[in-house]
């Protein structure tokens, strides 16, 4: 990638940002021996932001995954004591997915693991460009762009 294509030199950039990520989230997670995946840390982290216990079919759509992957995350989570499936209350034929205290508690893990995760990687950074990647990401997330100051 040359210098005379500058969005492909961000978009290689910011995939190979990414895979590093994900690269030592996995290794933070591993030293913590959780014996919890990637994907079902998400769907616990997806679980821990509902009000109340949803249905597979709800946790499928925000994750954007098919319900057959959810069944089997739902499923390994389950058999680690991490989720319980729940009948919905209204409607006994629903079945809900709730987290339980174990599962609550490899959250605490997962979010300190994250967090190790994004110190090492945010190390070599000062506090000023810090603050300038945050809002920079930010603007990247919400897909605005940002007022001068």
């Amino acid at each position: 990638m040359t210098t005379s294509d500058p969005d492909g030199l961000l978009a290689e950039q910011l995939l190979r940002l990414t895979r590093r990520v994900h690269r030592i989230q996995k290794r933070h997670l591993e030293h913590r021996e959780l014996g919890i995946t990637p994907a079902q840390s998400r769907l616990l982290r997806t679980l821990a932001h509902w009000g109340s216990p949803p249905r597979m079919a709800d946790l499928a759509e925000r994750l954007e995954v098919v319900p057959r992957a959810v069944t089997t995350l739902v499923d390994g989570l389950e058999a680690s004591g991490k989720v319980r499936r729940v009948p919905d209350p209204a409607n006994r034929r629903v079945i809900r997915i709730e987290l339980t205290d174990d599962g609550r508690g490899a959250l605490r893990e997962l979010r300190a693991a994250r967090r190790s995760a994004a110190e090492e990687i945010l190390a070599p950074l000062t506090e000023g460009q810090r603050e300038a990647l945050g809002g920079l990401l930010d603007t990247l997330i919400d897909g605005t762009p940002t007022q001068p100051c």
